[in-house]
């Protein structure tokens, strides 16, 4: 009688213990915090790492309450190796359960995202974007991400950037002339974490694409090198919005030079004045800068913005017309004249 007391005794401790060890695990399985305080958690798990690890891991963002618990929970739910790698979205109101089957089903959130140049952006604008873009993801300011930007692109030998890599496109590119020009507008889909040399390439690679053989071969039958029809195109690019002006305006500065006149383009004095006038002042005219086509005949030095395919076909195509001189009205329209004296009436009739 005596021993089957004692058994008796056992068991109801043993169960009141399980009871209690029952009740305490079960705890531990549900989230720190009520609906109303959840927080969101971006939360890693890297290749290779353990339950343990990532138990404690969870523990620590305050995400799970026991990092045991977890473990626990993996061993008996038997899907240890179904956890997969990735940046998962976790907030600190979910289930145990939840987070598991969240980070077992692979919901990771996308290491990738939309990297969209405008078609005659400067590369200051696209470094600006891509300070804009990823600041909030590093541990970087926006003008830090922009000048790291900035100084990738500015390289005068893109092997700098993206060893062993080279682009043909580039050869006849002055030593001294950075990327500006080749970083073809278009919309990029880049990891999160993409450094500005990784993006450059696929806009270089973008640029070759493009540039097929018939561009090249017109480039070269036409007498010209690619990087001066990058710079006519990136001219053309801000001076005319239709793809007809834009070839119309492409012939009026290709007879231009042919005749030693100066460009005049308005475009050009914008970008060293950093401004967007219509119609620069006379003294914005005189600032002296070899970009400012009214003081120096030709081309200059180089680029002033990144233009689109349909610039660069105008530059390679240009119409003939017998135009000479042409103004952007407010409206967005490309008014052309033939002589000095119309060209003046229409200042007076579309910009005063």
């Amino acid at each position: 009688m005596k021993i089957l007391n004692i058994i008796i005794i056992f068991l109801v401790v043993g169960l009141l213990f399980a009871g209690l060890g029952f009740w305490y695990f079960t705890t531990l399985l549900n989230p720190p915090d009520s609906a109303s305080k959840a927080k969101e958690v971006n939360f890693e798990i890297t290749s290779g790492q353990g339950v343990k690890e990532i138990g404690a891991n969870l523990e620590k963002a305050g995400v799970i309450r026991s990092a045991s618990a977890f473990e626990w929970y993996v061993w008996l739910e038997g899907v240890t190796a179904k956890i997969q790698a990735g940046t998962y979205q976790l907030n600190t109101s979910q289930k145990m359960a939840t987070i598991l089957d969240i980070i077992t089903a692979g919901q990771a959130l996308s290491r990738e995202t939309e990297f969209q140049v405008l078609e005659g952006w400067s590369l200051e604008k696209i470094a600006s974007y891509y300070g804009e873009k990823f600041s909030s993801d590093r541990n970087k300011d926006e003008a830090t991400l922009a000048q790291e930007f900035i100084q990738a692109a500015d390289t005068t030998d893109s092997r700098n950037i993206i060893p062993g890599d080279t682009f043909g496109f580039l050869v006849d590119k002055p030593k001294t002339a950075g990327l500006e020009g080749y970083l073809f507008p278009d919309t990029y889909r880049v990891y999160k974490d993409a450094t500005p040399a990784q993006i450059i390439q696929k806009m270089l690679d973008n640029f070759d694409q493009k540039l097929d053989s018939e561009i090249r071969q017109k480039i070269s039958a036409g007498g010209h090198t690619i990087f001066e029809i990058v710079t006519m195109a990136s001219i053309v690019e801000k001076e005319a919005r239709t793809d007809q002006d834009r070839k119309m305006v492409a012939d009026i500065f290709w007879r231009r030079i042919q005749n030693g006149m100066p460009l005049q383009s308005d475009a050009t004095v914008n970008y060293v004045t950093g401004k967007s006038e219509l119609q620069p002042s006379i003294d914005d005219t005189k600032v002296d800068s070899p970009y400012n086509t009214y003081l120096y005949k030709g081309l200059p030095p180089g680029p002033i913005c990144n233009p689109s395919l349909d610039s660069i076909n105008a530059a390679v195509n240009p119409e003939p017309n017998d135009y000479v001189y042409y103004l952007n009205a407010p409206d967005g329209q490309t008014i052309f004249s033939k002589t000095f004296e119309e060209h003046k009436l229409n200042k007076a009739k579309y910009l005063n």
